[in-house]
């Protein structure tokens, strides 16, 4: 008996794969900084620009629910982009990769769909780390989005040929601020390595000069002598040098000086033109440093702030919840635009976990899907009595408080408070319902 002839399987639509989204989001990013006065598009403005129906926008950029092709092809047209085959995926591999996605913590990867633009910070730190000798500052407190802002102007100069490296001072043990020789030469190995160069510090090193000479040397004779393009590093963490006052005066006055002598205009001055520094801290510094050599008031100066109802409703939209505006209203009251406890909530309300009203009211339960990272957080002040007494005046105080600076630095460096006319107020309700109660009887 003849066999029925088969069907063809229906494709069931396409899903932006993360080199798309990658491709779109920089291209949005570069009309936005030269068209739109550095703000970023709405979704009513896209939908004029497109011709898609915001809702179908929505879709599009949650990277959750199919479209056809045509309506990529659309959205790349709009920005003189060719939508390629590698900017898409069909609909079934992108659902079942998404299933399998944890709560977002850490750096966001360069292709992930949940990474909030925030024009125009990424322009401005593109355009800068082109800059010869340039030294790029981003600080904002924990969780705020620091690292992969920093992951992607690193991105960025890969687009231009350079070599580049990010290394974390967090990774350093105790052992390695002893003193100054063994912390400079540590960093000389490990910026080797991020490098691909084998490490050479042991020929380089010659206990006749100073610490910080020789760690010049060693960047100006091996490692900007044997890349022969710009170099772009990234040194995230740099707030864990403070707690070692003597390393971190002769450290950042280091610094401070390869960042002159890239200005000197003398005949080495080109080749320190090719180092570009970003570096990525949470605190104000708050060790003393002559003011001349320093590298906290050099270069370019960026601070990330909490997001906005608007960059929440947009993740919102991402996520593929019910009732984005809504749920953005909620998140911001509970956790005040703090980039990952927003995109903790948003993971859990798409999942259908919770909704956004349970997620209020149940914040601080112990069960809660805030209450491991709020243990973590008490867990970690518990190390600092003089903290744990600082913040629980702040949390149980219905004013401003003001604090002792360092442990103000300190506090805000783990982002529980923030400044209000120079006192401290919880940086979010969630913060202070939770601290009021677990520190009652501190």
């Amino acid at each position: 008996m003849p066999q029925p002839p088969q069907q063809i399987k229906r494709k069931r639509g396409i899903i932006l794969s993360s080199k798309g989204w990658q491709r779109l989001q920089n291209a949005e990013q570069q009309s936005v900084s030269q068209n739109n006065l550095g703000k970023a598009f709405t979704l009513q403005e896209l939908s004029e620009r497109t011709g898609l129906s915001p809702n179908t926008l929505a879709r599009v950029r949650s990277r959750k629910v199919a479209v056809d092709q045509q309506t990529l092809e659309n959205y790349f047209r709009a920005f003189d982009l060719s939508l390629g085959v590698d900017d898409y995926t069909d609909s079934e591999t992108a659902i079942a990769g998404s299933r399998q996605q944890v709560p977002l913590s850490g750096q966001l990867s360069l292709g992930s769909a949940f990474y909030v633009q925030r024009s125009p910070i990424e322009s401005i730190c593109y355009d800068a780390i082109l800059q010869p000798g340039a030294l790029l500052r981003i600080k904002a407190p924990r969780q705020m989005g620091k690292t992969s802002l920093a992951a992607r102007v690193l991105a960025q100069a890969r687009e231009q040929n350079f070599a580049t490296a990010i290394s974390s001072l967090q990774l350093a043990d105790s052992t390695v601020f002893i003193d100054l020789k063994r912390f400079l030469q540590w960093f000389c190995a490990i910026v080797s390595q991020n490098l691909g160069l084998p490490n050479q510090v042991d020929q380089y090193w010659d206990d006749l000069f100073g610490n910080s000479y020789n760690c010049t040397n060693y960047f100006e004779k091996y490692i900007l002598t044997e890349i022969e393009t710009p170099i772009a590093l990234a040194f995230d963490e740099v707030d864990v040098v403070f707690d070692y006052p003597e390393i971190a005066t002769d450290f950042f006055g280091m610094i401070r000086a390869w960042y002159e002598k890239a200005r000197y205009g003398d005949g080495k001055s080109d080749l320190w033109q090719k180092l570009r520094l970003v570096l990525v801290h949470s605190t104000e510094v708050y060790v003393p440093l002559n003011i001349h050599q320093s590298p906290f008031n050099a270069g370019l100066a960026i601070e990330l702030s909490p997001f906005n109802q608007e960059q929440v409703q947009d993740l919102a939209q991402r996520y593929g919840v019910d009732d984005p505006e809504d749920c953005a209203k909620a998140l911001l009251t509970l956790v005040g635009g703090n980039p990952y406890l927003v995109q903790l909530g948003l993971h859990h309300l798409s999942l259908q976990d919770v909704t956004s009203k349970q997620l209020v009211e149940t914040a601080i339960v112990t069960d809660s899907i805030y209450s491991g990272h709020l243990r973590n957080l008490l867990w970690d002040l518990q190390r600092y009595p003089e903290l744990v007494v600082a913040l629980k005046r702040v949390v149980l105080s219905p004013i401003p408080v003001e604090v002792e600076a360092i442990q103000a630095f300190k506090l805000q460096s783990k982002g529980l408070v923030r400044l209000y006319n120079q006192q401290l107020v919880p940086s979010c309700h969630l913060y202070r319902k939770y601290f009021a109660q677990a520190l009652a009887t501190a």
